[in-house]
């Protein structure tokens, strides 16, 4: 099965719920869980080294990596959603111009 590009998109928040947001990942995958799978696997190894006071890994096999780990936020996996990406400057998702 080919490759296609992914974007993956947790829901975070703090702690007391204070603070929220979507952390984003995007690579490829030949499938949704796949992209999920990826993406988890990218956010582990970052928060890992994190914890263990070493370097963020950088993109990893297939593009996927993790940046910005920050304590006291959450992920919030069990409502992660993924899809195949859609680049928005690309030409092709641009509307006609009205006159």
């Amino acid at each position: 099965m080919p490759l296609e590009f992914y974007e993956v998109d947790v829901p975070i928040h703090t702690n007391d719920w204070a603070l929220h947001g979507v952390h984003v990942f995007t690579g490829r995958a030949s499938s949704v869980t796949e992209a999920l799978a990826r993406a988890h696997q990218v956010y582990d190894a970052a928060l890992a080294a994190r914890q263990a006071g070493l370097e963020i890994p950088g993109r990893q096999d297939g593009g996927w990596g993790a940046r910005g780990v920050r304590d006291g936020w959450e992920m919030d996996w069990a409502a992660a959603k993924a899809g195949p990406w859609s680049n928005p400057f690309s030409w092709s998702s641009k509307k006609p111009y009205e006159l």
